[in-house]
């Protein structure tokens, strides 16, 4: 073990390892002493150059403890492990601007690279027109890329600056520097976070956005070469005609312009002999025309790999090549650290073992692992990434279908159950992340609704009986509540573990967070059958929504009957906040349904009902689990119960928790306009009511719905206007995923594992749009989560007439 920053480490390692430090110093002064092989290793870094080992270590440094740092980069696990490594950053400036420019051809493309390299550029990427065609249909593309001739190619550049009249200087030094080239587009450029971000969104999607337009079965690779930037309009046009050569024509060329390096994106066969000779021929010619014809580099920034082994000697030639080999023995003479990478006596290592990508699901199909999922998984790191699921899962079907090796198939199905089921939150923000949006959260509902078989007995009585379940959660939840008044905290947590530990976790997880059961929101007798129940406004202000004897004169009325000149709201209570209450740790001790409908009316708003909304669910706790059809008949039926309240979609319909207004947006088509929490109180509410904002500080945590739906970003701009100090917290997903934050606790725990970390001192009050998630959030962050509801029902009076 070597820590090369600190004096003991390397005292310690010059005892147990004077014959590498001893060797390594032999070679530096022997390729220092070797003047035309030096000026060769470092005429071959004036480009990006990732091929074989770091050579420039030799040239660079003279300490053995420099070349020891310097050649474990890049080595790829050939020559040691790195456990901990320090990075020198380059400085993120808080201006930035970006502009997508379309030029002619590659040449005049080029053309403007060379100009734009002495310009204040923070990047200018290269994008062909293979490369524009496979994003132009994605959202925010310009419409005219569509109309672009076919040897049209594009120059994505960032500038930055530390203020915007810097910034601005920039931008005017880099249009005057191309003025004189002609450009497809008027060029320009946008300092707008959205649009910029979009534009590079759309760069880094190139590569998984060709894989998806792949063949079921076929490979995508990515290759990476760097040729002298006056040489790279020449030699782009060199390699799409290689790539044609050999049928390559789905091809698409990118890169990063101002260092001449370049990226193709292929798709690729390898089931048939002809497929891997097609293969092999086009490697050798891509390797003759990089090294040959342009003295460049095989691989620029990515690893070499086996792929590009055999062709290490035939770019840097036989005395550098030989000098790898002797770094080599010395870190491993015995040749046991990832054998065959990097150097390779194999001329044909590049056509053997290779990866098969097998069929898995239509869902799926698409994915090319690339792994810019993994980032946004809750599941990541404790049991399965989606990529990590879809490949699983290919394995797993590959083996169904040959039948080979059934105890391994057996074993996957077994170990599939909970790393791949169970503990996958469905979420779907991995196809957010997802250039080709592939939702691995729906494939795992649809195997869950295969498992499930046709034994849908249970799932058809709850939702027949949602009144009754309800009910019994509203029971169950006052009765645990109890008893947890009557032992203290402690004593519960313990008998509840201690229950749960006997059951093997069949008896769900309790901690201190959870509710009590809610109060019915409907008093005996106050709806007629077939009416929708109307509240309107109470003389008292004051004590509107919180004693239910006097919120409000109550009307046995058709939803389109007209009581007077206040507008109206639909509102959907979910069953969630149906059954659950508040919390001991809640200073408001109102359930939600009450404040929300309290603030509703606050705001000049007539409240609406549905009929029988008691048996109403959005049919997200179904469907999440697999049962499809009692989803789709919950889902129906609110839809029905919500046009007639909204007398057919006049009012509008607010729901108190995101993810069960994104699944009714997901699911309802007859034109209702659904709100979501935060884009109700924004858009309808805010009219009505005067805001004091408050100078506690909080923070709020945005759920996943909530992102999908775009509204985060809407989230914070709401809790900003009810508070001077917000801290948005978040962590992706917070892994509670409905009820699993109960049933797989560890989710929840793992997903949150750094919440708290991200709350300033001194913040009491956490927000969110989720009343489950709320529960995880408190537990987690040693904080009380509720409703952002609350928050702004605090701080809100009604508006002055």
């Amino acid at each position: 073990l070597l820590d090369t920053r600190d004096e003991k480490s390397r005292q310690a390692f010059s005892n147990t390892h004077p014959g590498l430090l001893a060797g390594l110093a032999a070679l530096s002064r022997k390729t220092r002493d070797n003047s035309a092989l030096a000026d060769r290793i470092r005429h071959k870094y004036r480009m990006k150059n990732t091929t074989g080992y770091s050579l420039n270590a030799l040239v660079d440094f003279e300490d053995p403890y420099d070349i020891i740092e310097h050649l474990m980069i890049g080595s790829e696990g050939t020559l040691g492990f790195i456990s901990e490594i320090t990075f020198r950053t380059v400085p993120e400036f808080p201006c930035k601007a970006s502009s997508l420019m379309i030029f002619s051809d590659i040449e005049n493309a080029c053309k403007a690279v060379e100009c734009l390299a002495k310009m204040p550029v923070r990047a200018v990427e290269l994008i062909d027109r293979a490369g524009l065609r496979s994003v132009e249909t994605e959202k925010g593309i310009p419409e005219y890329i569509k109309g672009l001739h076919e040897k049209a190619a594009a120059l994505l550049v960032e500038t930055a600056a530390d203020d915007s009249g810097q910034l601005e200087d920039n931008i005017l030094k880099i249009l005057r520097s191309i003025s004189h080239l002609q450009s497809e587009n008027q060029i320009s450029f946008t300092s707008v976070a959205a649009e910029y971000e979009l534009l590079w969104k759309i760069r880094k999607g190139l590569f998984p956005s060709v894989g998806a337009m792949r063949k079921s079965g076929t490979t995508v690779i990515i290759e990476d070469v760097a040729f002298p930037l006056p040489s790279l309009a020449r030699a782009t046009l060199d390699l799409q005609g290689i790539l044609a050569q050999y049928g390559y024509d789905e091809a698409v060329i990118f890169g990063h312009a101002l260092e001449g390096n370049l990226h193709f994106v292929f798709t690729q066969d390898f089931s048939t002999s002809g497929e891997v000779e097609r293969y092999k021929g086009l490697m050798d010619s891509v390797a003759n025309l990089v090294v040959d014809k342009y003295d460049g580099s095989l691989k620029a920034e990515h690893g070499t790999g086996r792929n590009m082994a055999p062709y290490v000697e035939l770019e840097w030639g036989k005395e550098a090549y030989e000098l790898m080999k002797e770094i080599k023995k010395l870190f491993d003479p015995g040749n046991i650290l990832n054998p065959g990478v990097i150097l390779n006596t194999d001329s044909l290592v590049h056509l053997r073992d290779l990866k098969p990508v097998y069929p898995g699901d239509e869902i799926t199909d698409k994915c090319i692992e690339c792994g810019f999922c993994e980032s946004a998984c809750v599941s990541a790191d404790l049991t399965l990434s989606p990529r990590q699921r879809i490949a699983v899962h290919r394995e797993l079907m590959e083996l169904r279908r040959t039948g080979r090796e059934p105890h391994i198939a057996a074993a996957l199905t077994k170990a599939w159950q909970y790393y791949g089921d169970e503990t996958c939150a469905t979420d779907g923000l991995c196809a957010m992340s997802c250039p080709v949006k592939i939702d691995t959260g729906k494939l795992v509902k649809k195997l869950r609704e295969e498992e499930t078989g046709g034994k849908t007995a249970l799932a058809d009585w709850i939702a027949g009986n949602m009144g009754l379940v309800t009910a019994a959660a509203r029971t169950s939840l006052t009765a645990i509540d109890a008893i947890r008044s009557l032992t203290g905290k402690t004593a519960m947590g313990m008998a509840a573990g201690a229950l749960r530990y006997i059951t093997a976790g069949k008896i769900p997880a309790w901690n201190e967070h959870m509710p009590r059961g809610a109060s019915n929101l409907w008093r005996k007798g106050s709806q007629a059958a077939g009416a929708s129940k109307i509240v309107k406004d109470s003389e008292d202000k004051s004590t509107a929504g919180n004693d239910p004897a006097v919120r409000g004169k109550e009307f046995s009325s058709t939803a389109g009957n007209r009581i007077h000149e206040r507008p109206k709201v639909v509102y959907f209570p979910s069953c969630i906040n149906r059954s659950m209450g508040v919390s001991h740790q809640q200073a408001d001790k109102r359930q939600l349904t009450l404040v929300l409908e309290s603030l509703i009316i606050k705001a000049g708003y007539e409240v609406i009902y549905p009929d029988k909304v008691d048996s109403l669910c959005c049919g997200m706790a179904f469907s999440s689990k697999g049962y499809a059809a009692a989803g789709k008949r919950k889902s129906d039926e609110l839809e029905k119960a919500l046009l007639e309240a909204s007398n057919m979609g006049e009012y509008p319909v607010v729901c108190d928790m995101s993810p069960c207004l994104f699944t009714m947006r997901e699911n309802i088509k007859s034109g209702l306009r659904l709100y979501e929490p935060v884009e109700f109180i924004l858009d309808c509410l805010l009219g009505g009511l005067e805001i004091v904002q408050s100078d506690t500080p909080i923070t709020i945590f945005p759920v996943c719905s909530l992102k999908k739906m775009g509204l985060d970003g809407r989230f914070e701009e709401l809790a900003r206007l009810c508070s001077s100090e917000v801290t948005v917290a978040d962590t992706n997903c917070c892994g509670f995923a409905g009820d699993r934050g109960f049933t797989f606790p560890e989710l929840n725990r793992h997903g949150l594992r750094e919440l708290r970390s991200q709350i300033p001192e001194g913040t009491r009050h956490g927000y969110s749009t989720s009343r489950t998630c709320e529960t995880g959030l408190s537990l987690h962050s040693g904080i009380t989560y509720s409703s952002i509801v609350y928050l702004v029902d605090g701080v809100s009076s009604p508006a002055r007439k």
